[in-house]
């Protein structure tokens, strides 16, 4: 920084701190205005891989078959399910959730056709299949339906016939369909260098729209099931009720995510408070830094509603994590003002605050610098929220340096200098330097139980896996937790997954001709399923020996297809096939809701794709995501002589799964990254080999306990613990460059070792020790959140803290002794 720089910035940060202020002042109102654009995420997009193709298959999908948002409500009544008094009850439960705005339709015992009894034929069902209320159907015989049924058993019904579900489905957002429809086309065109100036136009255009409708979709699906749980209040007692379902999950995330930033925040601030009124004992050493982070969360709240970033789980905590950087620094000027104070008790503010500035500005830059590039190695994950949360930290890391280089020595600028308090017992520096003392008696030691903890670490860290059960994200008591686990256990399974299989390239290549041919003839007509590949005798008993083995697979739960409906078909016609024509006339006479219900959602209209609507059991223990789709691509083919291009998998678990796999090659990624680069600005820093060798070693050995510790005591890693990575090599790396810059003073004034470690130890170690205790007691009070998530980050937070605390005052003075970076003293 030129001198001339350097002479304005003291100028105006201590001769006009009130200019400073009023200027900072009218920056925080912009951004009080900007907050309120400020938006949560939890949307299953806000989990996906950037670019993932298999999020374009699933809204193909989605749109073609019917949307997965489907919410389940689960009934349990004290008295006999099939009492007249709990069935008038569920009927009023019914016609209540219909009348809610968005709602399509309610499908429950009380209205799903009833077709397996012995007065039911085909003609019945043309007329109109009967239901429970119908007065020629008795108790007994739907009951028994239910438990029998290939569809309901299991769906709306469990096995003890004491537990039913009523399966609310949403309308299909038209708008949202359009806006996607035509985004594909234009991006198509796109992908084939098709798109001139006004399509790029038009595409940005689609672009924004089709983000600004999915957030208004998103509002109105938490104004609906505010409004579905209200209604289901009123008829909880005595019945036991649960809802589930992903939409439910998505709304009850982003309220325990907006919960925990409001409560937490708060917390962990008025924590902090308390912390800093104890360590230092003068008001100023708390209203300073408090203010200093307030302004910074306010600015980044402000930054990031006027960018339009949306805060997804992956993000939620960082405003605690603002605060641990922002805070670390204003520690580091205290500690130094106050050493710099005892040490010239007749020193003037000016003199002081000056004095402070020019020892801890460069360290201070380049601990900024060495952090904001851990968190921007995170823009390497690959996964959408993982990127985002990592650009957000980059910019809260500068407006942290910035707000605390400017507003720090314009609020003390006016003020008078305090006297130092003078403790009984200064227990910060006495275990300071007896942890100096020792590692100079013992660095041998010192260093072989380094290398001892690392190898544990590394060992733990290769255990890791990215297998978890995402109904361990909850509390057992939560209403998320309560409800999965029954649909789970009684009702067929959560997660969604669909198996979508096409007909073969030679079978499409012969029906395409076939159409063309009959359009030159004009007789061009609509698709029907009878011409196509599987909506025939073999193609529906492929269907029915492809359900039966996915069926047989541990993890799924309840499965719907046209396997489904051929079995009900059978029953009806006395356990025998149909012949061909008698296919043709059920598809075109059946009902239009029989036809929605158990033929539109698992065949296209030309009977060339078939689904497979598959829920996949999210409680069961080793659930293991990959493993199951690995062995559904493989055998499918082999069995069933499928080639791999018929066979697509899709769903909320393929979704969620691609993001899981990715997570250890992220991992691997952004620590390559972030090591080469720091130990490149080590190297430039310090213009020593040496130095790059030995400033990453620190940090490195606390990331690899960590990661070890979770992986020796089975904690998965996830889109949320694989951050604390990054968070402990920006933090480790900051106590090393405070340290070593400490240190490298002393030596160029003439100490040895042990006098210079000693020195480092008893100052910028006193920071280093009331930053680590001040945050991690702070922290802890995320583990009373019941997001199991928020825990995790708490907890993992404050241990890498720790471990990077004994790292740079245990290892790193033993590094600097035997490498000797700064020549021999």
């Amino acid at each position: 920084m030129s001198t001339r720089l350097v002479k304005a910035y003291y100028n105006l940060a201590l001769g006009r701190p009130l200019v400073v202020i009023a200027a900072v002042a009218v920056l925080l109102a912009a951004a009080l205005y900007q907050a309120q654009y400020f938006e949560l995420d939890a949307s299953a997009e806000s989990l996906m891989l950037e670019g993932d193709e298999n999020l374009e298959e699933y809204r193909v999908i989605r749109q073609r078959y019917g949307s997965d948002d489907v919410l389940f409500v689960t009934f349990t009544p004290d008295a006999p399910l099939f009492s007249e008094a709990s069935l008038d009850k569920i009927d009023a439960l019914r016609a209540e959730l219909a009348a809610v705005d968005r709602v399509a339709s309610v499908t429950s015992l009380l209205n799903v056709p009833l077709v397996q009894g012995e007065d039911v034929t085909f003609d019945t069902l043309r007329k109109g299949p009967p239901t429970l209320r119908d007065p020629d159907v008795t108790v007994e015989q739907a009951r028994a339906e239910f438990l029998t049924s290939p569809i309901y058993k299991d769906l709306i019904l469990n096995a003890d016939a004491d537990t039913t579900a009523l399966l609310v489905r949403f309308r299909k957002d038209e708008r949202f369909a359009q806006l996607f429809e035509r985004r594909r086309e234009l991006r198509a065109s796109q992908d084939a260098g098709g798109l001139d100036t006004a399509g790029r136009a038009e595409l940005a255009q689609v672009e924004q729209a089709f983000s600004q409708q999915s957030d208004r979709i998103q509002v109105q699906m938490e104004a609906d099931i505010a409004e579905i749980r209200s209604i289901l209040e009123r008829y909880r007692d005595p019945p036991t009720i649960h809802l589930g379902g992903v939409p439910m999950i998505a709304v009850d995330m982003i309220d325990f995510v907006r919960s925990d930033i409001r409560t937490f925040g708060i917390g962990v601030g008025l924590f902090i408070i308390i912390l800093l009124t104890l360590a230092f004992r003068r008001t100023r050493w708390v209203v300073i830094p408090t203010t200093i982070c307030a302004g910074v969360v306010l600015a980044m709240v402000g930054w990031i509603g006027f960018m339009g970033w949306p805060v997804t789980v992956v993000s939620s905590n960082f405003i605690s994590l603002v605060l641990i950087i922002t805070l670390s620094l204003i520690v580091h000027l205290i500690v130094r003002y106050r050493e710099l104070q005892a040490g010239n008790e007749t020193a003037g503010q000016t003199e002081l605050v000056e004095q402070t500035l020019r020892s801890k500005f460069k360290p201070s830059f380049f601990t900024s610098l060495t952090t904001a590039i851990s968190f921007g190695s995170l823009m390497f994950a690959g996964i959408r929220p993982v990127m985002d949360f990592g650009l957000m930290m980059v910019c809260a890391v500068v407006a942290g340096f910035v707000f605390t280089f400017i507003l720090f020595p314009s609020l003390l600028a006016r003020l008078k200098p305090e006297s130092v308090p003078q403790s009984r017992r200064d227990r910060a520096g006495t275990l300071n330097l007896g942890i100096a003392h020792v590692v100079h008696r013992h660095p041998g030691r010192t260093a072989i139980a380094f290398i001892v903890l690392t190898t544990l670490g590394i060992a733990g860290a290769l255990q890791l896996t990215v297998e978890n059960r995402f109904i361990d994200y909850f509390h057992e008591d939560t209403e998320i937790y309560q409800g999965m686990a029954l649909i789970d256990r009684e009702l067929g399974g959560t997660t969604p997954l669909d198996v979508v299989i096409d007909a073969p390239d030679n079978f499409m290549e012969d029906y395409k001709e076939a159409r063309a041919f009959d359009a030159e003839m004009g007789l061009e007509s609509e698709p029907t399923p009878a011409q196509g590949y599987w909506y025939n005798a073999g193609g529906i008993e492929l269907v029915t020996e492809i359900q039966d083995y996915l069926e047989s697979l541990d993890a799924t739960g309840k499965i719907l297809s046209l396997g489904t409906t051929w079995e009900v078909v059978r029953q009806l016609n006395d356990g025998e096939p149909l012949e061909p024509f008698e296919l043709a006339i059920l598809y075109n006479q059946a009902p239009e809701e029989i036809r929605q219900q158990l033929i539109d959602p698992y065949m296209t209209a030309d009977g060339n794709q078939i689904r497979f609507d598959i829920r996949v059991i999210d409680s069961l223990p080793g659930l293991n995501r990959d493993r199951l789709l690995e062995r559904i691509r493989t055998e499918l083919p082999e069995k069933f002589d499928l080639q791999p291009e018929q066979l697509t998998l899709s769903g909320m678990l393929v979704l969620y799964n691609n993001v899981m796999q990715s997570l250890l090659h992220s991992q691997i990624v952004t620590l390559v990254v972030v090591f080469a680069a720091i130990m490149l600005m080590f190297g430039i820093l310090y213009r020593s080999l040496r130095m790059a060798l030995i400033g990453p070693i620190p940090t490195a050995a606390a990331a690899s306990m960590v990661l070890g510790i979770m992986g020796w005591v089975g904690l998965p890693l996830d889109i949320m613990t694989m951050t604390i990575a990054a968070i402990a090599i920006g933090i480790g790396v900051d106590d090393t460059i405070h340290y070593v810059d400490r240190y490298r003073t002393e030596v160029n004034l003439g100490a040895d070792n042990a006098a210079a470690a000693a020195t480092a130890h008893h100052s910028v170690g006193r920071a280093m020790v009331y930053t680590t205790v001040i945050i991690t007691l702070g922290f802890s009070i995320l583990t009373l959140s019941n997001f199991m998530p928020t825990i995790y980050f708490g907890l993992l937070t404050g241990l890498a803290m720790v471990l990077a605390l004994v790292s740079n005052l245990a290892l790193l003075p033993v590094l600097l002794e035997r490498l000797r970076p700064f020549g021999k003293q």
